[in-house]
């Protein structure tokens, strides 16, 4: 017999099940343990590839014929496993048992996400996989001697957190930058630059900061923005170009704009707004948008070294906080950081790796399409921008905004020339890429979804979920056209009960009415996909439930919620943040749900969030964090 084409038969304990050699040791274990395969997928095994698995288990020949069967035993052996698992949950009656599970979970409140099952009382875990999910008696009575027993004390058990929408080494770098989120005053914001500034080593830049002048006291009705007199005498010889919460504008010191060469002179870019002093039209050292490349191609770029400590805090950080994968915005050229971490056995999050629209046609020369990479590690995804955000009012609106009547925002530099993003969108998505794009202000979204509307007709339809990352503010007739070109709407709701405290006097309360309009886009049958954009909101996905749920502000000025008829439930809110989010990077059949066969991401959480008061669940910690069927984060007592 050739070895190439061996394929044997076992008889299983008590059964009389089929199984070959090819199959994984641990699942013809499972197998055996659990009583085999039903017969009518015996059978099914048996006859239709009778070809090459004989009843007598004589093998094939001919190499061709070898080939081709050899393929769809593959395909078979997926099937035949997924099966076995998925019936793993019902109680074994074997006589000897030859295989335990890894890890169990017991007397816990499983919510599993997965409609055929939603809920239990334990999970089993077999390496990397779940493998059942039932009651506390069925799943004690899998464990043996090497398995380790976990006792939830009734705490809720949900799938892992998949934050859709991060930018994740940036994140991580913010962990250790001057902090400036919460600087509630403009003496508060320059002090902490000065603080920051006397510990920074010689020639250092003072970067990240996440400042917020929405905080600060309104004059004439509006809040200030800062500017480089608040900092210049603390920063004589340290460059500072600290940024806005949500990245689309960032203040430089004086420094800074001499070492970039930004002057009274200096253009507009296209997409892009220097801020200027109205009487002088100097620079005040505010840039917006494509004006801040002025500054950034100079800053210094961070080492390899760096950036894995960077990678390597943003991942401890997600951990601690029950998020098991993330998919990375701007991870760009620095797939090999994450790459590196994975080898060494440092990444506790799985992640997507996207890279810059701009750039799709490097991608693609490579060959490589969406959904491809390992469970840890994945690349295919492309993300533009077609606007600013509206804290910068650089959010592209059909009118005006109300307290900068002068301007309805900024169509982003990659719209530019006219005509520009279609063409890349059209060319990437034939490349068999997935494209997602930042759209905040009603006319951007607008614009985007008559984009991918179009490339839909003239590329043909196919499984390509496009993404509208934000989905901010809507006209309500766009609202269906989400669900119509089966666009996913990847949303963040921390920014709904941040921006909510000013958000109306910007662009008045008519237009926000379909403010992050969660509940308008579900009944509407579109996909939600939630995330938080970290490091502009916090990575904490118990605050983004509570936001979604509550709508309370952060200032407690709407405690019935901000625009209360786009609230959803809890249900909703975790559904979008574990199946939504993993239907929006095409893993649904392997995360999302906790269901025997899908890998084993999980997270154990203090309180009941389905069954407290929703106004608590902002202060819900995790307990346990599960990837991979490893423990990578466990709470002290």
């Amino acid at each position: 017999m050739s070895v190439i084409g061996s394929v044997s038969q076992s008889r299983m304990r008590n059964t009389g099940a089929v199984v070959t050699t090819a199959m994984p040791s641990d699942v013809r274990r499972w197998l055996c343990f659990r009583g085999g395969a039903p017969t009518h997928l015996r059978t099914t095994l048996t006859e239709g590839h009778s070809r090459f698995l004989t009843s007598g288990g004589e093998a094939v020949t001919s190499i061709e014929q070898l080939f081709h069967t050899q393929m769809k035993l593959k395909l078979l052996l997926v099937l035949f496993t997924a099966i076995s698992l998925m019936v793993s949950n019902l109680p074994s009656h074997a006589t000897e048992r030859t295989f335990s599970p890894t890890l169990i979970i017991v007397n816990a409140t499983v919510r599993t996400m997965d409609p055929s099952k939603p809920t239990a009382e334990a999970v089993a875990i077999h390496g990397q996989r779940v493998v059942a999910v039932g009651s506390n008696k069925e799943i004690r009575g899998m464990a043996g001697a090497g398995t380790r027993v976990i006792d939830a004390r009734a705490q809720l058990v949900l799938p892992g957190f998949n934050d859709s929408h991060v930018h994740f080494l940036s994140g991580g770098f913010q962990l250790s930058n001057v902090d400036l989120r919460t600087a509630d005053t403009q003496e508060e914001f320059s002090d902490r630059i000065r603080r920051f500034a006397e510990r920074l080593p010689s020639g250092g830049w003072i970067t990240g900061g996440d400042w917020d002048h929405e905080r600060w006291a309104n004059v004439n009705g509006s809040a200030p923005l800062p500017t480089k007199e608040l900092i210049d005498r603390f920063t004589p010889n340290t460059p500072v170009f600290v940024s806005r919460l949500d990245g689309h504008m960032a203040l430089a010191n004086s420094l800074a704009l001499r070492l970039a060469g930004v002057r009274r002179e200096t253009p507009d870019p296209p997409g892009g707004l220097i801020v200027r002093n109205p009487k002088t039209g100097e620079p005040t050292g505010v840039l917006k948008d494509a004006a801040m490349s002025y500054v950034w191609k100079i800053v210094p770029e961070s080492s390899f070294q760096e950036k894995l400590v960077a990678a390597r805090a943003a991942t401890e950080h997600a951990a601690r906080l029950g998020v098991t994968s993330v998919q990375d915005m701007s991870a760009g050229n620095d797939i090999g950081v994450y790459q590196t971490l994975l080898e060494r056995g440092e990444l506790k999050t799985r992640v997507y790796a996207v890279s810059p629209l701009p750039g799709w046609e490097r991608l693609a020369r490579t060959g490589v399409r969406a959904r491809f990479g390992s469970h840890m590690l994945r690349i295919g995804g492309l993300k533009g921008f077609s606007d600013g955000s509206l804290g910068s009012t650089t959010a592209f609106f059909y009118e005006p905004y109300k307290d900068a009547p002068n301007t309805s925002g900024l169509a982003g530099d990659e719209m530019f020339p006219e005509g520009a993003m279609l063409t890349r969108v059209r060319e990437a998505d034939g490349a068999g890429l997935q494209i997602m794009i930042h759209a905040i202000g009603d006319r951007a979204n607008d614009l985007i979804l008559s984009i991918f509307e179009q490339v839909i007709r003239e590329n043909g339809e196919r499984d390509r979920r496009f993404r509208v990352e934000h989905a901010q503010h809507l006209r309500r007739e766009d609202i269906p056209r989400f669900s119509r070109a089966k666009v996913i709407a990847s949303m963040q709701p921390y920014h709904a009960i941040d921006d909510g405290r000013w958000a109306e006097k910007r662009i008045g309360k008519e237009r926000a009415r379909t403010t992050y309009a969660f509940r308008s886009l579900l009944d509407a049958g579109a996909t939600l996909a939630f995330g938080t954009d970290w490091s502009v909101a916090p990575l904490d996905p118990m605050l983004s439930i509570y936001a979604a749920v509550t709508r309370r502000t952060l200032d407690s000025k709407n405690p019935q919620g901000w625009v209360p008829e786009q609230k959803i439930s809890v249900e909703e809110a975790a559904r979008a943040y574990t199946v939504g989010s993993a239907h929006a990077e095409f893993t649904e059949k392997e995360k999302g749900t906790i269901t025997p066969g899908k890998l084993a991401d999980l997270v154990i959480i203090a309180r009941d969030i389905f069954k407290i008061d929703p106004t608590e669940i902002e202060n819900v910690k995790v307990v346990m964090t599960i990837v991979d069927g490893r423990i990578v984060y466990e709470a002290r007592p």
